[in-house]
């Protein structure tokens, strides 16, 4: 029973112990009491139902921190993962340069046994089919070569800035010794890349023709054992792109 039922039942109990003179008294004392009442009830009611959202939304925010602390601890995982192959790759590449670093630490010791080039079209760095039939000819003589590394220098003519000159020098260098790498299986510390950018011309740059010329990538085979020092053979230079 709600507080106004009980004020009414205690209203009715006294009307009719006092009679009917007493019951308009008695109404105009309890009304008031029987509206105070159901105003704290509509309250109360107010207040539990606030307090329920308040929990509701209190227990939505402690599900999305632990839902938002299990994802960063995921993505902390994951970077640390990354970090640790980062760091396997860094490992890797600088034993690699290290072991190129003595293999050409004196390129006097070293002696051309095959080299050619190959050229490439304006801001181009894909290895054309003239291109691979080069390469293809050149890395005919490396099972047969001892002691051997391979140079790669890439160049571009003297357009464009500085700067985006080497990384397409680089990548047109790369392109070679990718293709090397999956059709001759040559390993990546056999090979010494060089990205020239417009620095070493062949050619003069001034001339459309010149321009073609040091659009190029040069490939050297070289061996620093007696057994790999022959003459060198030149591949044929294929006319520019």
């Amino acid at each position: 029973m709600n507080r106004a039922s009980l004020v009414i039942a205690l209203a009715a109990t006294l009307a009719a112990s006092v009679g009917c003179a007493s019951k308009n008294y008695v109404r105009q004392q309890t009304t008031p009491l029987i509206n105070k009442t159901n105003e704290l009830d509509d309250l109360t009611a107010q207040n539990t139902k606030a307090i329920k959202d308040v929990d509701a939304r209190a227990q939505a925010g402690v599900q999305q921190v632990m839902q938002s602390a299990a994802a960063a601890d995921q993505k902390a995982q994951a970077a640390g993962q990354q970090a640790d192959q980062a760091q396997q790759l860094a490992n890797n590449a600088v034993h690699r340069v290290d072991v190129l670093s003595n293999a050409v630490a004196n390129l006097d010791n070293y002696r051309i046994v095959s080299e050619t080039a190959v050229h490439f079209g304006f801001d181009k760095d894909f290895l054309t089919k003239q291109a691979k039939d080069e390469l293809d000819k050149l890395a005919t003589t490396v099972p047969n070569t001892k002691g051997y590394i391979i140079t790669v220098e890439g160049g571009t003519d003297s357009v464009g800035p500085s700067d985006y000159n080497y990384g397409l020098s680089e990548r047109r260098a790369n392109s070679v010794i990718q293709y090397l790498g999956s059709k001759y299986n040559i390993p990546a510390h056999k090979i010494y890349l060089i990205g020239l950018g417009k620095d070493k011309p062949v050619e003069d740059n001034k001339t459309r023709e010149g321009r073609a010329a040091n659009r190029r990538v040069n490939i050297r085979l070289m061996t620093n054992t007696a057994e790999g020092q022959q003459q060198p053979t030149t591949g044929s230079t294929p006319p520019s792109m």
